[in-house]
């Protein structure tokens, strides 16, 4: 009886590895970028406040490393298996300002393509940090902390993509800035709900916000 309780919890565990990665496979973004000569990483001009905010080390696999299924799924099944709320967001901040830092790392490596798709997933799982909030803050649980976390992360990952939009490709460059509106998008959001409760936002070092 044993062996076939193991048995079972081993196949089901084996069939559901394999789908949780055939899942993360389709979902990369397939492009195709020149590689960049001789990258070098540049300075935002025009910030004159210091974003309060430090990015999650992100380890040392990255997504070009074979093993990086592995850190996927077990992100994959961390977060599946958190039920509060709460902290489920500040899981995805977790995995976006790791993916972001990846993404840079990768840019400078000149891997375009890995790079690109780690930035789309890193700016998603910011968007949904903040739809999470959005709906415990709906729900009535409390947020100010998280939210004032989200601002400040959202204008370092804007920050960061700059700096990447420097040492990306020139063909990379336009979708790259397309996915910085995730962040602005994030960033206004979690100002305007800080206003409305009446508490001071982090100041924005861009013009336009």
């Amino acid at each position: 009886m044993f062996k076939r309780i193991v048995l079972v919890l081993s196949t089901f565990f084996l069939a559901f590895s394999i789908l949780s990665i055939s899942v993360l496979r389709s979902a990369a973004v397939p492009c195709v970028f020149s590689v960049s000569p001789s990258p070098t990483p540049g300075t935002i001009q025009g910030q004159g406040d210091k974003i309060d905010y430090e990015l999650a080390y992100p380890g040392g696999i990255l997504p070009d490393h074979p093993l990086w299924f592995l850190k996927a799924l077990r992100d994959r099944l961390w977060y599946l298996s958190t039920f509060n709320s709460s902290r489920k967001a500040e899981l995805l901040l977790l995995f976006a300002d790791k993916r972001l830092a990846s993404s840079e790392i990768l840019f400078a490596r000149n891997k375009p393509e890995i790079a690109f798709s780690t930035l789309s997933k890193a700016e998603k799982y910011l968007e949904q940090a903040q739809k999470i909030e959005e709906e415990n803050r709906k729900k009535g649980l409390k947020t100010d902390d998280f939210l004032l976390k989200l601002a400040n992360a959202s204008l370092k990952h804007r920050e960061e993509i700059e700096k990447i939009i420097v040492i990306a490709p020139d063909d990379a460059k336009p979708e790259i800035i397309k996915l910085e509106d995730y962040a602005i998008n994030t960033y206004k959001q979690s100002r305007d709900a800080l206003n409305s409760l009446g508490i001071p936002a982090p100041k924005s070092p861009f013009l336009g916000d």
